[in-house]
């Protein structure tokens, strides 16, 4: 109740001061290239329904049809404008809109597509028990995940084999010590992870 409470004041407060940098944000996408502002992908959420995840778009109308896996930060399929949104995670802030909605958290699993939660194992499926959120543990120490896929000679493999254990691991990790207090460090260094 507390941690929706936090949700709730935060993602209004965050959409009523970020509105000025939306709009910008939002005139240089329709600039740059043709397609809609937001890019509304579906995603696995808690009590493993499916919902709409918000995304500022940074690739180019069609891309998610050649993979759903962004290799390498110069990805030809992402805009210029997307590679700076990317870069900063300013492609993540329309989730502010899911936060709101409650269908989000701004901490917890970060939520992975249909394609991917297929993997989970029956213990694995914990993980849908909370909200997906903006950021994790894994948000931190896969920052460059793009640049790590880029590597692969398979980068699907690298993903499903490698990756994602580790995110699934971090993610049970999170909610066996889930409380405002984790979510406030979580945050913390989220920010300065960016920054950095």
């Amino acid at each position: 109740m507390l941690k929706r409470l936090f949700d709730i004041i935060f993602s209004s407060l965050g959409l009523i001061l970020l509105l000025p940098l939306l709009l910008v944000i939002a005139l240089i996408l329709k600039l740059e290239s043709e397609g809609a502002v937001f890019y509304k992908q579906v995603r696995v959420g808690k009590g493993n329904l499916d919902f709409k995840i918000f995304k500022f778009r940074t690739m180019f109308i069609g891309s998610d049809k050649k993979g759903l896996l962004t290799v390498g930060d110069r990805d030809s399929r992402v805009t210029n404008t997307g590679f700076f949104l990317r870069k900063y995670k300013l492609d993540e802030l329309p989730q502010l809109i899911n936060v709101f909605l409650g269908s989000m958290s701004f901490v917890g699993p970060r939520p992975e597509v249909r394609h991917y939660v297929n993997y989970y194992s029956a213990d694995d499926m914990q993980i849908l028990s909370v909200k997906p959120g903006i950021t994790d543990y894994a948000s931190i120490i896969f920052r460059d995940e793009a640049e790590l896929l880029k590597t692969a000679e398979n980068p699907e493999e690298l993903y499903i084999n490698t990756i994602l254990p580790q995110k699934i691991a971090l993610n049970k990790k999170y909610i066996e010590s889930a409380s405002l207090l984790v979510d406030f460090k979580i945050i913390i260094k989220t920010i300065q992870t960016i920054l950095g």
